[in-house]
């Protein structure tokens, strides 16, 4: 598998060629091997103020320039997803700009996952942090897979908030190659996603965390998402860019109003008042998404060691809202019986307790 992969190394990491060059040769000739395959001539023709480059392609994929990035291909759980695979996340192909291949640390299914990306200061207040933490735990545990970009603050809150639900899944997009983790005092984190989710670039391994790419990297954290929640943001911030980004691609964008008098509530305000969803709740966002979020949280499995007597009572309950009067009719059991499992499911993240005593399936 890692051999097929040498002429997309080799591609990538060609010299003197930019993003829309290495596109315009894979949709010229199909797949990277014939890239490296085409002769002199035929490649000045396509790029013909390139000569670097050409000279590179004929002298064929080059194994021992790519010996750290096979290496790193070897290890379990270490991919490389190019655009001609099936598996390429279908709502990153929709952007304008789209990364030809995308490095991942992790679960590479995920990324065809529904996604909501939440984003927001690196310095938060701890109110900020405390609501990106619940509500990623809430929208995971409703299906939708958690995307941020890793860093401090918000982003760090809401990857923890998503793996505080069994079976919450996470996506973190980097401005790094994968092969260190920045910034350093996440490197436990890192760990815990890479294990549970997924850690994506689509920089190659060794590129160290240079300011410019960081913009570059929002893209596609908004990209590979149905929305972009902003949970806490100064005016000029970076997540300002990731939500401007994320109404280009046609993505829904949402925001948490906070105090008038503080700095980190302007950034929301201003996306507000340009058209941003102002969300209160969890649910908020559930209810905008719709039907999106609702495919979601139907291919959401349920945890393999639940028990049969709550399987059966989740199917009782259906994806409508019902009572636990209701329940006791549709199972047959006490109401007793009902109420005891319902907490239990309630605790997992698989239900959730709502208005006039009605209880909602989650999965």
């Amino acid at each position: 598998m890692t051999a097929a992969l040498l002429p997309w190394l080799a591609l990538l990491a060609l010299p003197d060629l930019g993003r829309r060059e290495r596109f315009s040769l894979i949709e010229h000739f199909g797949t990277a091997a014939a890239v490296f395959e085409a002769g002199r001539g035929h490649l000045q023709k396509l790029l013909p103020d390139s000569s670097v480059a050409v000279s590179a392609i004929v002298a064929g994929p080059d194994e021992t320039a790519q010996t750290a990035a096979l290496a790193w291909l070897l290890q379990p759980a270490h991919h490389l997803v190019t655009w001609t695979d099936a598996d390429y996340p279908a709502l990153l192909r929709q952007i304008p700009d789209p990364p030809l291949a995308l490095y991942v640390l992790g679960d590479r299914t995920l990324l065809s996952r529904a996604q909501l990306a939440i984003v927001g200061s690196r310095n938060p207040t701890p109110a900020g942090r405390e609501n990106a933490h619940a509500f990623a735990r809430h929208l995971a545990g409703a299906g939708l897979a958690i995307t941020s970009g890793m860093a401090l603050g918000i982003d760090g809150a809401a990857h923890r908030g998503a793996l505080a639900v069994e079976n919450g899944a996470t996506v973190a997009v980097v401005a790094t190659g994968l092969d260190r983790v920045y910034p350093a005092r996440h490197k436990e984190l890192a760990h815990d996603i890479a294990a549970r989710g997924a850690i994506v670039s689509e920089f190659p391994l060794g590129t160290p965390p240079l300011a410019e790419n960081f913009p570059i990297r929002n893209r596609l954290i908004s990209g590979l998402s149905l929305g972009v929640l902003v949970v806490e943001a100064a005016v000029g911030s970076g997540s300002l860019i990731t939500a401007r980004l994320a109404t280009d691609q046609g993505r829904e964008v949402f925001a948490i109003p906070g105090s008038i008098h503080s700095p980190l509530s302007r950034g929301c305000h201003a996306l507000i008042r340009q058209g941003a969803k102002l969300v209160e709740t969890a649910n908020d966002v559930l209810e905008e998404l719709g039907a999106l979020a609702r495919v979601a949280a139907e291919a959401r499995p349920l945890p393999a060691d639940l028990p049969a007597p709550q399987r059966q009572l989740l199917e009782h309950l259906g994806h409508d809202p019902a009572s636990i009067d209701q329940l006791v009719e549709r199972s047959g059991l006490t109401a007793e019986a009902v109420s005891s499992m319902l907490v239990q499911l309630e605790l997992q993240g698989l239900v959730e307790a709502g208005a006039g005593g009605k209880y909602q399936r989650i999965v």
